[in-house]
């Protein structure tokens, strides 16, 4: 009854988004003096939200599974048009880079937040504490 509530599955699709832009972070942050290497990031977490919510089901990830197509990943990185290049071409900039890191964080922590919270209105609504 209780376990497709869209404020639940809003709260894990913002937390699951937020691991994935910190894995693109942690991989720009550690080629940082790749030659070549352009920085990466993934769309916000709204506009893919609002955009596509059937990315945030359970899809195949193999043949077979779930009955399902390998369809894309939910995630795709796309790269940092904003970001100049060194003269080696790299385009990281490790402040940027950690400015990145601080709001995924803040991302994460209010995906917990909110599912907390929700989790408190619905646990007062059954009357347990």
């Amino acid at each position: 009854m209780f376990e497709k509530l869209e404020i639940f599955r809003m709260a894990q699709a913002m937390a699951v988004h937020a691991g994935a832009r910190q894995s693109l972070v942690a991989q720009n942050m550690a080629n940082a003096d790749t030659p070549g290497y352009a920085a990466r990031d993934i769309k916000p977490f709204q506009t893919l939200y609002e955009g596509n919510e059937a990315s945030y089901a359970p899809r195949a990830t193999r043949a077979g599974h779930l009955f399902g197509d390998m369809g894309g990943r939910a995630f795709d990185p796309i790269v940092d048009v904003n970001t100049v290049a060194d003269p080696n071409g790299n385009s990281v900039s490790l402040e940027t880079e950690m400015l990145k890191a601080v709001d995924v964080k803040r991302q994460h922590d209010r995906a917990l937040a909110i599912y907390k919270s929700s989790l408190g209105v619905l646990r007062s609504a059954l009357g347990r504490r």
